[in-house]
């Protein structure tokens, strides 16, 4: 199969783009390599094929129309949820018009399908856990409500010219290549000052808990979602709770020695508990996560290490 990967330089991007050429597939990907967007060239497999761009662009359909896509795996996007409250019309043109101009293109080319990195931010404070795709959707910032926005032009597409889709409610994606500068995952944060011994923030009480998944195992489920679950939504997570303070522990352990922490108060809009429900993952994708939190940490650190 034929499939281009959008934000395929980024984070989580790259590795979908890895696991593709690993199962067979022929991959190209689009990115604008953006400052604050996390595409890196370091991150770019030499065997996919790149189209620097960005996907607000024009251009676009060009692409579309030289690589001729069976299926689009979208991850680019304005990925900050800081920058969307500074900028909201910058966060609605990348996350709107960007998805849009995918959208238009793949189906003016008869690409078949597209794989979309949506996120849990659509949920906002949880009413019930664990939360599962029924949950209602009150997203608390720009950012999710083009996540959510995103999900309904998906719908029209499919139901207007049969470009068939599949959305992946992304929880706390982690592991290597995560930016561990600005806003990024605690744990990348966290690996980066341990392994610098700088002190670490722990806001609140630390005893916080989120839904943490490894960034292999994602990139797992773009792969399966290629041909499984159209139509559907699906979260992408593993069921459990983490705590800030265990991550704390479980990362001075992998590194090999802790810093000094420095506590702070509760961040404005900070979720206590956030867990998904990931049966629906289980019985659409045929998935379910497969990297224990003390391996995926240990990996990350390890990458960490080697790229300071």
């Amino acid at each position: 199969m034929r499939i281009l990967v959008t934000g395929g330089a980024g984070f989580i991007g790259s590795h979908v783009v890895d696991t593709l050429l690993g199962a067979g597939h022929e991959v190209a990907i689009v990115d604008s390599f953006w400052t604050h967007g996390g595409g890196r060239r370091a991150n770019v497999n030499p065997k996919a094929q790149l189209f620097e761009l960005d996907i607000r662009d024009a251009k676009l359909g060009e692409v579309f129309s030289r690589f001729k896509p069976d299926a689009v795996s979208h991850h680019a996007a304005q990925h900050s949820v800081a920058i969307s409250t500074q900028d909201p019309l910058y966060d609605a043109d990348v996350n709107v018009k960007g998805l849009l101009n995918v959208l238009m293109s793949a189906a003016a080319n008869k690409t078949g399908k597209v794989v979309f990195a949506s996120s849990a931010a659509t949920y906002g404070t949880p009413q019930y856990l664990p939360i599962d795709e029924r949950h209602p959707q009150n997203p608390e910032s720009p950012y999710g409500i083009t996540k959510m926005v995103a999900e309904h032009y998906l719908r029209y597409f499919a139901a207007s010219g049969g470009l068939q889709f599949t959305a992946l409610r992304y929880g706390n994606v982690y592991g290597p290549r995560q930016d561990p500068n600005g806003e990024a995952g605690v744990i990348a944060i966290f690996t980066g000052k341990i392994l610098q011994r700088q002190p670490i923030r722990v806001d609140w009480d630390g005893e916080q808990q989120k839904d943490y998944v490894f960034v292999g195992d994602v990139a797992r489920a773009n792969l399966l979602a290629l041909d499984k679950g159209n139509g559907e939504v699906v979260n992408v997570g593993t069921g459990v709770g983490t705590s800030v303070n265990a991550l704390h522990g479980a990362i001075a352990a992998a590194v090999g020695h802790d810093v000094e922490v420095v506590k702070a108060p509760k961040r404005p809009g900070d979720v206590y508990r956030c867990v998904f429900a990931i049966d629906k993952a289980k019985s659409v994708l045929g998935w379910e996560p497969q990297t224990p939190l003390a391996d995926g940490i240990a990996t990350t650190a390890a990458y960490f290490r080697a790229n300071p």
